[in-house]
Order: C-alpha cells, then sequence, then structure tokens
C-alpha cells in the first residue's frame, strides 16, 4: 500500500510561516487515498474534522509535547502552518487509524478551490442545499457548472445553512470530489494547465513531494480501479460544550482498519 493524506487548511490566503510553533489554520477537510499496488486499485477515506481523537502537540521550540483530546482539525494549528503542521496532521490521523503509516501529504488552502476549479473548466453538480441569502446563484435542485468561488462556496459553507452539521458539508464534498474526477477523467490529454496556472496554485500548497514527484504519483496510479463510494468512518456526532465534536465507532473503526490495510495471515 501506498498513502496520500490531502488536508484542506480553512484560509484564503497563498500559505506563508506564522514564525512560530503555532498558527490558526485548521484542518478543515481530511482525504486519505489509499493505493493497492497488489489488487491495483484506490481506495479514498474521508475523514471528519470534528472527530474527537487524541492528537500531538508541540510546544514552544516545536518539539513533541505530548498529546491532546481534541478535534482532529486543531492538530494542523500546531507547527508554523507549513510542512511541520502537516506532518502533525499526519501523525495524528496515523494515530487515529492504529498507527497506519502516511506515505506522504499534500496541504492545501480553500483558497485554491476556485483555481483548481476553473483550470479543469468548471464542474457540473446538482445542488444539494438551500444556499439562499448566502449564495442565490446556488438554488436547491438545480445542476449547475460551477465556476469560481461558486465553488469555494459550495464545498466550503456550512453556516447559515439547514443543515450546518460538517456531516452535510462532507456529503456536498464528496459529489464534488466525484464530478471533479470525471471531469478531469473527460478532458484527457486535453487537462494541460498552463505554467502560470500551476504557478499561482503552487502558493496555495505544501507537500513533503516535490512537483514531479507528485506528477509521478499520479501517473503511476492513474490506471488503477477506483472504489465506486468514497468512505467515511462511522460515530456519532454531540454537541459540545462549544463545538459539535464526532466520536467514532471504535469497533466499526478497527473493523475498518483491518480491512483497509491489512490482509489475513496465512495457517
Amino acid at each position: 500500500l501506498e498513502t496520500l493524506l490531502v488536508i484542506g487548511v480553512d484560509k484564503m490566503e497563498p500559505l506563508v510561516s506564522s514564525g512560530s510553533y503555532n498558527n490558526d489554520g485548521q484542518a478543515d477537510f481530511l482525504l486519505l487515498a489509499i493505493f493497492d499496488k497488489t489488487a491495483k486499485t484506490t481506495t479514498i477515506l474521508h475523514i471528519n474534522r470534528d472527530t474527537m481523537t487524541d492528537i500531538p502537540i508541540l510546544g514552544v521550540t516545536g518539539e513533541p509535547a505530548g498529546t491532546i483530546f481534541a478535534q482532529l482539525a486543531l492538530a494542523h494549528t500546531y507547527g508554523d502552518g507549513l510542512e511541520d503542521s502537516c506532518e502533525n496532521t499526519a501523525d495524528a490521523v496515523s494515530m487515529l487509524l492504529g498507527g497506519v503509516k502516511i506515505d506522504h501529504y499534500v496541504g492545501m488552502t480553500m483558497g485554491a478551490v476556485p483555481l483548481l476549479n476553473d483550470m479543469v473548466g468548471g464542474v457540473t453538480v446538482t445542488v444539494l442545499d438551500d444556499f439562499s441569502g448566502i449564495d442565490d446563484s446556488l438554488v436547491e435542485g438545480e445542476t449547475i457548472t460551477l465556476q469560481g468561488e461558486q465553488a469555494l462556496h459550495y464545498v466550503r459553507i456550512r453556516r447559515g445553512l439547514e443543515d450546518s452539521t460538517n456531516l452535510n458539508r462532507m456529503e456536498r464534498q464528496q459529489q464534488y470530489l466525484n464530478a471533479l474526477t470525471d471531469q478531469i477523467e473527460s478532458l484527457g490529454d486535453g487537462f494541460s494547465p498552463s505554467f502560470s496556472e500551476l504557478d499561482q496554485l503552487s502558493q496555495y500548497i505544501v507537500s513533503d513531494c516535490s512537483v514531479q514527484q507528485l506528477n509521478d504519483l499520479t501517473r503511476r496510479y492513474a490506471g488503477y480501479e477506483m472504489a465506486e463510494e468514497m468512505l467515511d468512518i462511522k460515530g456519532e456526532a454531540r454537541q459540545g460544550t462549544e463545538f459539535v465534536e464526532y466520536y467514532p465507532d471504535e469497533e466499526a473503526l478497527q473493523e475498518q482498519v483491518l480491512s483497509l490495510f491489512y490482509v489475513p495471515k496465512e495457517a
């Protein structure tokens, strides 16, 4: 197996260092791509940012300083907002999944969404929520091709909606990602972003891989069969003292980890 963690940081501006051991960018979106090199398959695990779990924390010198039980999204706030924050988030996801190795990560601020969306010519979805008074161009039940800020609103907004839970937003995010994948596949060799587009997009992205390594990963697994449905972790959302907290079903999570990352030992 090879794994790639995609981290969507809830900030709009390009990525810059906070110059400190902490920052204010939470991991609002977490997706783990699992590539099975034997079965030639790709499985996507969408992880709720509200998941309550042990997350590693960093001290004022940037060194590990133990763990706290908190929302998974907060793992990214430790570190300067660049590589060390992504590494801390990857460590938190690994701990949640029982020590599974996270091979690579890509962190991206939400400001990159309109750029990526428009690079592929827009993404077509049937609007799942009523965005009245928030973005009136998004009409529930209508099928539209999202452009620019529309795409950002569709995958990011939850406050002010009838169902403002992250679970509801995750449903929209999964719908959007599936439609984005379909759009890229439909373009085939016609998907060729310009240097200026890639240069602009790169300002919003940080990764442990170089651009060439990411390109190699994409090419290596492009022919793999994609699992029909994006997976998530079963659990229960509860209203905490201040925020909604998501508690995984520990037994179901253990079974899911065994199914995704292990094979039975031969007798």
